[in-house]
């Protein structure tokens, strides 16, 4: 299992950042440079979002929810890294 803390993911230059909260809850804010893949829609059909070259960065509220979508996701093959903490670990970095 992949992970990574707020603090290493903020020092990345450049990253895919997949937030898997609901779209309502992206909208209300965010980590700067995320985009909103729903965990249903993103669990249900990753080959529509993901390639399996690309590293992917995947947050929820709190890391939880988003560590076992890593997993399966990583059994499939994609480069999915768990963002420790997730969301609200970010709005106490930030």
């Amino acid at each position: 299992m992949l992970n990574i803390s707020i603090t290493e993911l903020m020092k990345l230059r450049s990253a895919n950042i997949i937030d898997i909260r609901s779209t309502e809850n992206y909208n209300s804010n965010h980590i700067p440079g995320a985009r909103n893949i729903p965990y249903d829609k993103l669990l249900l059909n990753p080959e529509t979002y993901l390639n399996k070259n690309t590293i992917y960065y995947i947050y929820c509220k709190r890391g939880i929810t988003s560590r076992g979508l890593c997993q399966t996701l990583q059994r499939q093959g994609y480069k999915a890294v768990n963002v420790t903490g997730g969301y609200e670990e970010w709005l106490l970095e930030k």
